[in-house]
């Protein structure tokens, strides 16, 4: 037996970042959307946990995480642990979410991993413990299981769904190399020493999305961790610039970084969008729409 679970890629539509906790994880208020781009993770019987990963022409196969860290594997176990069984299965993910390019590829892959095993193994897991279990494994799976347009607080983890019948067009670009997460947040933290304790919160977000209308989505869309992924890479900065040029209603640095994305007025700007960038020498742009679904069974 098998089953294939796709999971999409997600961008914070705004992202409000406190100064660092004791813990050392940062408060945040944010509100996530899923979009069209996606990885299938397929599971099938086996008698050992084993991982095989595929990946679109776009994607550096040496970047992709492997051996036993990777987080579907270990998503694999704390599942069976926590239902006192043997992980096993065989894995296959074939990749088309761009790597450590702010867009939750991992944490995708790992939502998708719950899922699978979950429904393979035939196990009933209560959606929160799931959701509990993704927590504990980073901050961005829960809403990789949630999916759709959700706000979260805490460091992310705390996710509540938004009501969004908006159907919003996104541009997004991939860079050629990525950028780490944790080196983002400790240049924030050089740069904004004065951080508040408590997140700029996401109330304009939210009455924008409520709204439906593109252009105040995109005079709303926020992103705190975008002036120190530019600061790092300045070509960020001049590829927003240059996307908003070419049509965009709006560029931002998706999370942190550094894939940008352009939100759009229709599909038909998307397209010329992309095209634009396209032909200014940029080998990667791809469209999608959002918000979609979490990560569910496809097969």
């Amino acid at each position: 037996m098998s089953i294939t679970v796709r999971a999409a890629a997600k961008i914070n539509l705004h992202l409000g970042v406190g100064r660092a906790r004791d813990d050392g994880f940062h408060p945040l208020d944010t509100v996530y959307q899923a979009i069209g781009i996606h990885d299938d993770l397929s599971l099938a019987d086996a008698g050992d946990l084993t991982l095989t990963t595929l990946v679109a022409d776009h994607i550096d196969p040496a970047v992709v995480p492997d051996g036993s860290d990777n987080i579907v594997l270990r998503a694999a176990r704390l599942l069976a642990e926590r239902s006192g069984r043997k992980p096993t299965g065989a894995f296959e993910v074939r990749k088309d979410i761009p790597v450590a390019g702010g867009m939750a590829g991992g944490s995708a892959d790992a939502a998708a991993a719950l899922v699978a095993c979950d429904r393979l193994w035939g196990l009933g897991t209560p959606d929160d413990d799931l959701l509990a279990m993704a927590a504990e494994l980073g901050s961005d799976i829960p809403f990789s299981l949630v999916g759709g347009t959700a706000r979260g607080v805490g460091r992310g983890e705390l996710v509540t769904p938004v009501d969004d019948r908006g159907a919003w067009w996104w541009v997004a670009v991939p860079a050629p190399v990525g950028l780490s997460t944790p080196v983002v947040y400790r240049h924030f933290d050089t740069m904004r020493p004065d951080a508040p304790e408590v997140p700029a919160p996401a109330d304009a977000l939210l009455a924008a999305l409520a709204s439906g209308e593109p252009v105040r989505l995109a005079r709303a869309l926020h992103n705190d961790l975008q002036e120190p992924a530019i600061d790092l890479r300045p070509e960020l900065g001049e590829l927003i610039a240059l996307g908003e040029a070419e049509g965009a209603l709006r560029g931002i640095v998706s999370g942190s970084g550094p894939t940008v994305v352009f939100l759009c007025d229709s599909a038909e700007g998307a397209r010329e969008t992309a095209a634009s960038l396209a032909g200014a020498g940029h080998e990667v742009v791809l469209t999608a729409t959002g918000p979609v679904a979490g990560a569910h069974v496809v097969a």
